[in-house]
């Protein structure tokens, strides 16, 4: 699944690029097994991996940053288990991490979700606003219960809704 994942990342790179954001993947597996299994991922998947790849055999990695769980169903975890690292962190520009994800072992990792959530991380990084449940780029969100009436009227001149106090809507600003 990994692979199908991988390819998916490397169909997506323009939409990374586009804003502005770095990917880099983690894997259990030494350098030399990615340097064959990016062809694998090319060929299975049509997209060839441009990001950068880092091989961490012995989990070092993954287990400093609890990228894998210390035990699987209810037992130690064996090294299958240990194959996969099924994290995704989404980190800012002040090197902090805005957002993890964890999926389990069979389950595939939704990238379209991660876009939209860096989406929803820049937007609300540059604007006092919120986005609401299932929120898409484009769509209208909610203005930061810290921006009051007043200043949300000077903000949003074209005006705003407010069917409660507390939940004022606005059009997503640009």
């Amino acid at each position: 699944m990994c692979t199908t994942e991988l390819g998916y990342i490397a169909s997506l790179m323009h939409a990374f690029d586009k804003r502005n954001t770095k990917v880099i993947g983690l894997s259990g597996d030494s350098v030399n097994e990615h340097k064959r299994w990016v062809v694998d991922i090319e060929e299975t998947q049509g997209h060839a991996v441009t990001y950068p790849l880092i091989g961490d055999a012995d989990l070092k990695v993954a287990r400093l940053y609890d990228m894998v769980p210390p035990r699987v169903n209810g037992h130690r975890r064996t090294d299958p288990d240990n194959a996969t690292v099924r994290s995704v962190f989404l980190i800012g520009p002040d090197k902090k991490v805005k957002a993890m994800l964890v999926y389990p072992p069979n389950t595939g990792r939704n990238f379209d979700e991660v876009l939209r959530l860096l989406d929803s991380l820049q937007l609300t990084a540059t604007h006092a606003v919120a986005t609401p449940v299932n929120w898409k780029p484009g769509e209208d969100v909610i203005i930061s219960t810290s921006v009051s009436d007043e200043e949300a009227r000077r903000q949003y001149p074209q005006g705003f809704k407010a069917p409660k106090p507390y939940l004022r809507t606005v059009q997503q600003p640009r």
